[in-house]
């Protein structure tokens, strides 16, 4: 077991004011006036977009330049060093090591300092399975992130990325679009996935999303609400992934693509099977509502003509 968790994001951005604003409305505690945390100390800090310590992005406009994942001990990153010594743009600092993948991202790693989260979450009532009792489902006025689950990127070379992954990372397939995704998880035992590489005809390499785990459904439901009373707009949710089982809802992001709260994903083991499937909309998406709710009719929004 050698990568443990998202530790952290940087982002480049065009405008730093609307990216503070933006992150602070979708849920994330400020650490200082560029970076913020996740309820497990998992971290997005912001610069101009022209800052010179920020690496190279590898798209234009606003858009994620740096991605850290966490070891799980100093050991496993002293082996993370030797096997990626041969990486392009591969810098040792001592305690933390960064390499270029495939696709042109910037991926650091460095020990985990990810906190442990303990968090009352109401259990949903099922036919059979009653353990709610005498107690009223929440509804919650806002989301408040607990950690980054997973990255979604464009990729160029999609063989070659999941290599690197693979190979130089240890992580390990949960499903496939044949010959256009596949969906890796950190470990053989944990959820769905961490990182879903994905390309598709003309579009090159590039951000789609970042996501962060809420605590239910009513937390993803809360948490888009909010943010479209705080006048940010929906991408598309609330939905289910049927790949994963997650819930999700995704806004529209001045970072770079969008951010996504979801929810409820599968937890896979040593004994799952990929599956390989065609990508389509019934694959990806079993239910979405286009546009969001609007937070005063809490009904779908209505598309502007």
């Amino acid at each position: 077991m050698s990568i443990v968790g998202i530790e952290a994001l940087e982002f480049g951005v065009e405008n730093l004011a609307v990216g503070k604003q933006f992150v602070a409305d979708f849920g994330l505690s400020p650490v200082n006036d560029t970076t913020f945390e996740t309820l497990n100390g998992a971290r997005l800090s912001l610069a101009p977009i022209n800052d010179p310590q920020l690496p190279p992005a590898f798209e234009s406009g606003s858009t994620l330049r740096r991605m850290t994942w966490g070891a799980a001990d100093a050991t496993a990153l002293a082996a993370l060093k030797v096997r990626l010594a041969d990486q392009p743009g591969f810098v040792d600092h001592g305690d933390l090591i960064e390499c270029r993948d495939p696709n042109g991202m910037t991926v650091a790693i460095r020990v985990s300092t990810l906190r442990e989260v303990e968090l009352e979450v109401t259990p949903i009532n099922q036919y059979g399975d009653m353990r709610r009792i005498d107690t009223p489902s929440p509804v919650y006025e806002r989301a408040t992130p607990v950690g980054i689950g997973h990255a979604v990127f464009f990729v160029d070379d999609l063989e070659a990325t999941e290599a690197f992954y693979r190979e130089k990372l240890g992580f390990a397939v949960s499903d496939r679009y044949t010959d256009r995704a596949v969906f890796l998880r950190m470990q053989a035992r944990g959820g769905h996935h961490n990182l879903f590489l994905l390309k598709l005809p003309h579009r090159g390499a590039g951000l789609n999303h970042v996501a962060f785990t809420v605590r239910d459904i009513h937390e993803v439901i809360g948490g888009g609400l909010a943010m479209n009373r705080k006048q940010w707009s929906t991408f598309l949710g609330p939905g289910r992934h049927p790949i994963s089982s997650a819930y999700f809802w995704y806004v529209n992001s001045p970072l770079g693509g969008a951010f996504e709260y979801y929810t409820n994903e599968d937890y896979l083991t040593e004994a799952w099977e990929p599956r390989e499937m065609q990508h389509s909309l019934e694959s990806f998406t079993e239910w979405a509502v286009e546009g969001g709710i609007d937070a005063e009719t809490r009904r779908q929004k209505k598309a502007e003509v």
